[in-house]
């Protein structure tokens, strides 16, 4: 997909929805930036058109799921096979999220949540079946998120 140049104003509305965006209307993110609520609207539809929104996704915290093993499994797939294998271990039941990495050997990150300890064996062997060389498995405890702060700000140049 080719990268769409973002002004000021698509900046700064990306910037308030990363902070809240089930919680933030446009009517909201209109007041703040200080234009009116069908610019936004109008704005925030071009941006999930040309597909720099891709979504609006729930932030679960796994652990008062009573999920605790949420596990970030770092894999090494061969160059050429790195995309296929990526989208194929997305397939797999307990993983959530799967990363391509441009550079070095860990080049796929994956994290899964585990119900025990053999479920998470379970999810290593099905990454290993498909082709992924699993490296590393790491538990997470927390993760945090904030928007990117260079669209807070942003000024057209």
């Amino acid at each position: 997909m080719a990268s769409r140049e973002l002004d000021s104003l698509d900046k700064r509305i990306l910037y308030t929805l990363q902070r809240d965006a089930r919680r933030t209307s446009s009517s909201d993110v209109a007041a703040e930036l200080d234009v009116s609520a069908s610019t936004v609207r109008n704005r925030i539809q071009r941006l999930e058109a040309d597909g720099v929104i891709r979504g609006y996704h729930a932030d679960v915290d796994y652990g008062a799921t009573g999920h605790q093993l949420f596990t970030l499994i770092v894999c090494t797939a061969p160059i050429p096979k790195r995309e296929e294998l990526a989208a194929a271990a997305a397939e797999i039941p307990g993983v959530v999220e799967v990363q391509e990495v441009m550079t070095g050997e860990a080049n796929v990150l994956v994290r899964a949540i585990g119900v025990n300890g053999d479920d998470l064996t379970r999810i290593g062997e099905e990454l290993d079946e498909l082709g992924l060389r699993v490296s590393d498995e790491d538990l997470i405890r927390n993760t945090h998120r904030r928007p990117y702060s260079r669209f807070r700000e942003a000024t057209d140049e």
